[in-house]
């Protein structure tokens, strides 16, 4: 080794003085070297690290340790350590890679069966160390994963042992799992789906029906898939905490999102407060075998708010972006989750097939064995061989027995045949029962033509495969991850106020930090502030500090966008003219830091009179002449309501050509854009005027909104479009009306009778639930109903002598109106099967006639079908 170092010294020495001496070795260029040594790693990493197989759906180091769990399977657990050193005879890295993949499939509760602490994939707390916990194969891998009949096999790195190419799994495994990796220029990230959807899924497929498949997580929350495209590049998923209302001052999370812990959750909770995003007092994590996360309110917090403001500013709400890529042909390849069940499920049916085919085989081989035997033993071919001397003879001789009958037999006897029938042991030939052979023949005959079917019948038989594992594995298996349509949180809306707006109307700033000036209103330190200034400029700035907009500032207020109930009033001077211009209008989107004239643009003009009005009132104003001024009329009064609401740039109307000493608010005016309609979309349970969802009514002023729940409690709440209401317990809901009668039919838990009653409600408290039923945990609404006279059918549980045929009941005149806290009347002594709302027998009742709604509605009225549940 020596002499080859000095000889390279001395070759590099020649070339390097280039005095002519002779070049020994080929120069390879740097950057050849390069780019093959890159190419290479970046092929290896993609194929043996971090992207999984389609096949079977396992990255190498996965199928690894399964294969050296199923050499050490004898269905007694082992020693996680153990399986570490006996994976790293195929595996060439280091314990460290291999223990983090066992404690990865054995989380996933699948494949494998634990022992010990594995960790909490919930809490982020890791397993103990290998040599503590243990695992063995699941029943479940044990039936889909492994097969060496099946199974193509290599030579393992160091050439001593066999291992798997791939594992033949009878499943679509990769789904299930999901997987993430990052190799060299490309990444996947396949999202876990449940187990009991992709059979049926993969089922679907082999009927030739369309399927969908959404991911769902062991950490359960709930997902907005609308933008999931599949898995494929592109695609999106929300993922939400599950958060409830505990008390008034207490919210609790149930569950958290795919990928978070409750430690770093709480942590972005914590941080959200610190900065000011959210107002909570207190986090508590009570978190055990079940998540409990409680969150402590500031007094005079709204929850609604709070739970929006969680979604928006902490992990309770994250999106996560899939990204399936798959190794197919040993190249990556991006392709749907879609399209991954169906090349898994064709993949199962080609095993399936195959494991028919070598049991086919099996079952003949046996039945041909069988018939020599019978043969051999039952025609005395086995004396003939006393008398041979040599075997060559005794094969001769047994092959010239069985002669007469080859023809019968499906294949040509071998010598290995003869061979076998020598082997059968005396005892054997003279205990031989020719009935009990015939009868096993005959049901390895009858095992060979279920076989065969199945083979003529290939997809039949993959379907019935399928749902005997969602029969045998299915349990406990169900969706954990709630499937919803999530609403679109707006930060600004529901940001905590955490600063307070302060203004300088002369030196034109503004800013949370001019504490010695004029203070304004409370704000977010993330919203926007709209500023008209004297000169009929207006401008929208980020709320800062300190932000200079601009000198002689009108008015200055926080800005939202797309907010068309905001209308600004304003009277100007046009410098060029003369003229005053009087317009209304609105400013539902703008350029942050541009400046926009509102006026006709000529220097020198101004804004007489400005206000804005965050719900279209339009004022009356007085307006004085200047003195000099050649009116006639001097004063007069004029009304902004008869103006029309136009868009921001209008130059408006003519209001005088004359001179104007002063305009001046006279008396307030009433708004020009009516009430709010109301929508609600039951599929996030909020409150919109989009039009989504069912009309609930229009709305002005301190108008409520009636809510009742399943649980048989009702409530009153504002109209904000921030209320939230969960669907799930939400029975009816209409704009309130304290002079309406309610019409309710309940089932009682404590004495297991429904009964009617009617009322009114006389609580007026907003945000607080009422029990108007009995509070028996058994108990139950039924039916609620504000329609004039609604009418129930009663259908009677059959007896065994006697049958009462159903009956109608108009509530009118069953039950008199009374309190709301009064039980009501027994409907009858029978035993009621059901209970049905039928249509109210009143015309024309509309939204002011009242709705109805039922807990389990057979037929609705046209007052249902408005959207009510």
């Amino acid at each position: 080794m020596a002499d080859d170092r000095d000889n390279n010294e001395n070759n590099i020495q020649d070339q390097g003085a280039g005095n002519g001496g002779d070049i020994i070795h080929d120069v390879l260029p740097v950057s050849g070297m390069y780019e093959n040594w890159f190419l290479e790693y970046a092929s290896y990493v993609i194929l043996e690290r971090a992207v999984p197989a389609i096949e079977d759906g396992l990255k190498p180091v996965q199928r690894r340790i399964l294969h050296s769990m199923k050499e050490m399977d004898d269905g007694r657990f082992n020693k996680v350590a153990n399986v570490i050193g006996q994976t790293m005879q195929y595996h060439p890295h280091g314990d460290a890679s291999i223990g983090e993949a066992i404690v990865n499939i054995g989380q996933k509760d699948l494949l494998l069966e634990t022992q010990g602490n594995w960790g909490d994939v919930r809490t982020g707390d890791s397993a103990a160390a290998p040599r503590y916990i243990e695992a063995r194969l699941s029943k479940l891998a044990l039936e889909i994963v492994f097969n060496p009949e099946t199974t193509e096999w290599q030579v393992s790195y160091d050439g001593r042992k066999n291992e798997p190419v791939t594992l033949p799994v009878k499943f679509p495994l990769l789904l299930a799992h999901g997987v993430e990796g990052i190799a060299v220029g490309l990444s996947t990230k396949i999202l876990p789906h449940n187990f009991c959807e992709l059979i049926e899924a993969s089922i679907l497929h082999l009927k030739n029906k369309k399927f969908t498949l959404y991911p769902d997580f062991a950490t359960g929350g709930s997902i907005d898939v609308a933008n999931y495209n599949e898995g494929l590049r592109g695609g999106k998923v929300r993922v939400r905490a599950k958060i409830e209302d505990l008390d008034k001052k207490t919210l609790v999370i149930r569950d958290i999102p795919f990928g978070t812990t409750t430690t770093s959750l709480i942590e972005s909770i914590i941080k959200a407060n610190d900065n000011g995003k959210i107002k909570i007092k207190k986090v508590i994590d009570n978190t055990a075998k079940d998540v409990e996360i409680l969150i402590q309110l500031v007094p005079g917090v709204s929850s609604d708010i709070t739970i929006d403001a969680l979604y928006a500013f902490t992990e309770c709400e994250i999106s996560i972006s899939p990204n399936a890529c798959v190794i197919i042909d040993e190249k990556p390849h991006f392709i749907s989750v879609n399209e991954i069940l169906r090349i898994s499920t064709d993949k199962t049916v080609e095993l399936l097939r195959q494991e028919l085919e070598i049991k086919k085989s099996h079952l003949l081989e046996k039945l041909l064995f069988s018939s020599l035997e019978k043969i051999f033993i039952e025609k005395r071919i086995y004396r003939n061989i006393e008398e041979c001397e040599t075997w060559e003879a005794v094969l001769e001789t047994i092959d010239k027995g069985l002669k007469p009958y080859k023809k019968q037999f499906y294949r040509e006897i071998t010598q290995d045949d003869l061979v076998k029938l020598t082997e059968i042991k005396i005892k054997r030939i003279s205990k031989f029962d020719a009935f009990k052979a015939d009868e096993l023949m005959r049901n390895l005959g009858e095992e060979l033509k279920e076989v065969e079917h199945n083979l003529a019948h290939l997809i039949e038989f993959a379907i019935a495969y399928f749902q005997n594992l969602l029969k045998k594995y299915g349990q406990g298996r169900e969706r954990k991850t709630q499937i919803r349509t999530f609403e679109t949180i707006s930060a600004n809306v529901v940001a905590a106020t955490n600063a307070k707006l302060y203004i300088n109307r002369s030196e034109g700033f503004i800013g949370h930090g001019l504490k010695k000036d004029e203070y304004i209103c409370d704000c977010s330190d993330i919203d926007d502030v709209i500023v008209f200034r004297k000169d009929g400029v207006c401008v929208i700035k980020k709320i800062g500090e300190k932000v200079f907009v601009g000198k002689d500032i009108l008015y200055a207020g926080i800005f939202r966008k797309g907010d068309d109930r905001m209308v600004y009033n304003m009277a100007y001077l046009d410098a060029a003219s003369g003229t005053v211009f009087v317009k209304r209008f609105q400013v539902l989107g703008i350029t942050r830091d541009k400046e926009y004239d509102l006026t006709k643009g000529s220097k020198g003009s101004k804004i007489l009179y400005f206000t804005a009005n965050p719900n279209g009132e339009a004022e009356t104003v007085n307006v004085t002449l200047a003195p000099t001024a050649k009116a006639k009329i001097k004063e007069f009064e004029f009304d902004f309501s008869e103006l029309e609401i136009k868009a921001r740039n209008v130059l408006g109307n003519i209001l005088t050509k004359y001179p104007v000493k002063k305009i001046q608010f006279k008396a307030a005016g009433k708004s020009t854009l009516g009430g709010k309609d109301v929508y609600f979309d039951e599929t996030v349970g909020r409150l919109n005027n989009d039009k989504k969802g069912t009309y609930i009514g229009n709305f002005e002023g301190d108008e409520k909104i009636l809510v009742f729940y399943k649980d048989g409690t009702y409530e009153i709440t504002t109209y904000e479009l921030t209320n939230r209401y969960n669907t799930e317990e939400l029975l009816h809901i209409e704009k309130f009306d304290p002079d309406r009668l309610i019409s309710a039919v309940y089932y009682d838990g404590s004495s297991k009778n429904y009964f009617a009653k009617r009322f009114r409600i006389e609580t007026n408290t907003a945000g607080k639930k009422f029990g108007f039923i009995s509070e028996n945990s058994d108990s139950k609404l039924v039916i609620i109903s504000t329609g004039k006279n609604p009418v129930i059918k009663v259908d009677y549980a059959k007896g065994k002598f006697v049958s009462v045929p159903s009956e109608e009941i108009s509530l009118n005149e069953f039950v008199e109106v009374k309190g709301w806290k009064a039980v009501g009347n027994k409907i009858s002594t029978n035993k009621i099967n059901k209970i049905l709302l039928l249509e109210s027998s009143d015309e024309g009742e509309g939204e002011d006639g009242g709705k109805t709604s039922s807990a389990n509605p057979k037929k609705k009225s046209k007052d249902d079908q408005l959207g009510l549940f």
